[in-house]
C-alpha cells in the first residue's frame, strides 16, 4: 500500500464514506486513479465500493478500530479510569476504548484486571497489572473469550465495576450488540451485582443491532463526549441514573 492509498484508506476509516470526487479533491490525482486505488483497497479487504464512493469496514479487530478517533477514545479511558481506586477488581469488556481504558489503569492503578478479550490480556502483558483471562471458546475475529464456560467462569468471580462496549442504542432497544455470543457474555456479566458503566464514542448511538444489552437497572452510567444531541442526553438522562459527558 502506497502513501497515497494509505491517506485514502484513513479519510474513509474516519469518515465512513466519501465520494470518489471527493478523495481525487483531496489527493489531487484523478478520479481513474482513485477508482483504481479502491479496488486495490478492496481486494485486500480494507474497505468496499459502492457506487461513486468508498465505504468503510465495520471491523471487529479492536487494534484497527482503537486507532479510530484515538484521541478522542484515549480522553473517554482516561476519565473512566479516574473512577476507579487502587485494590479494586474491574471487569473491562471488549472495544476500542475498552482497550485504552484497561491499559490506562494498568499504568495508573493498583488493580485486578478480569477480561474476557485476549487482545486487552496482551496488551498488559508488560505491565504489573494482575490479570484474569477466563477460559471458553476463543472467538478469532473478535479475539474474545464467549460461550458457557466463559460465563459460568464468570459467575464466580467479584468485581466492583463492569465496563461494557456497545455496538447500538436507541431509546425502543436500549443498548445493543452485533454478535449473540459476545451479548451473552455481557449480559451474564451484568448479573454479577457490580456497577454496570457503559464506555463507548457517540458515533454509536442512533444505531440498532440484534442483541439486547442489559436490562437498563444493571446499566448504572453511560460515559461518552460531547457529540451527543441534546435531544439524546435528555433521553439518556431520564433512563440511566448517570450520563457523563466528555469533551471531544
Amino acid at each position: 500500500m502506497n502513501s497515497r492509498q494509505q491517506i485514502i484508506l484513513q479519510l474513509v476509516t474516519d469518515r465512513g464514506r466519501m465520494s470518489v470526487v471527493e478523495l481525487a479533491k483531496l489527493t489531487g490525482v484523478s478520479e481513474v486513479t482513485i477508482r483504481q486505488d479502491l479496488n486495490l483497497l478492496e481486494k485486500q479487504n480494507f474497505l468496499r465500493r459502492a457506487h461513486g464512493y468508498a465505504l468503510g469496514l465495520e471491523s471487529d479487530d479492536v487494534g484497527t478500530r482503537m486507532m479510530d478517533n484515538y484521541p478522542l477514545k484515549q480522553r473517554l479511558a482516561e476519565y473512566a479510569a479516574s473512577l476507579v481506586a487502587d485494590g479494586e477488581t474491574v471487569f473491562i469488556e471488549n472495544g476500542s476504548c475498552n482497550a485504552l481504558l484497561a491499559r490506562t489503569l494498568a499504568e495508573q492503578k493498583k488493580i485486578t484486571l478480569v477480561t474476557v478479550s485476549c487482545y486487552i490480556a496482551h496488551l498488559l502483558k508488560d505491565t504489573p497489572c494482575e490479570v484474569i483471562l477466563p477460559g471458553g471458546i476463543y472467538q478469532k475475529k473478535s479475539e474474545s473469550m464467549v460461550g458457557p464456560l466463559t460465563r459460568q467462569f464468570l459467575q464466580q468471580i467479584h468485581f466492583t465495576r463492569a465496563f461494557i462496549g456497545i455496538d447500538g442504542w436507541q431509546p425502543a432497544s436500549g443498548f445493543t450488540g452485533r454478535d449473540m455470543m459476545r451479548a451473552e457474555v455481557v449480559n451474564s456479566v451484568l448479573e454479577n451485582g457490580a456497577q454496570g458503566i457503559v464506555l463507548t464514542d457517540s458515533s454509536k448511538f442512533n444505531q440498532l443491532h440484534p442483541y439486547p444489552l442489559g436490562p437498563d437497572s444493571a446499566l448504572t452510567r453511560v460515559i461518552t463526549d460531547n457529540g451527543l444531541s441534546q435531544a439524546l442526553r435528555q433521553q439518556l438522562t431520564a433512563r440511566y441514573a448517570r450520563l457523563d459527558i466528555v469533551s471531544a
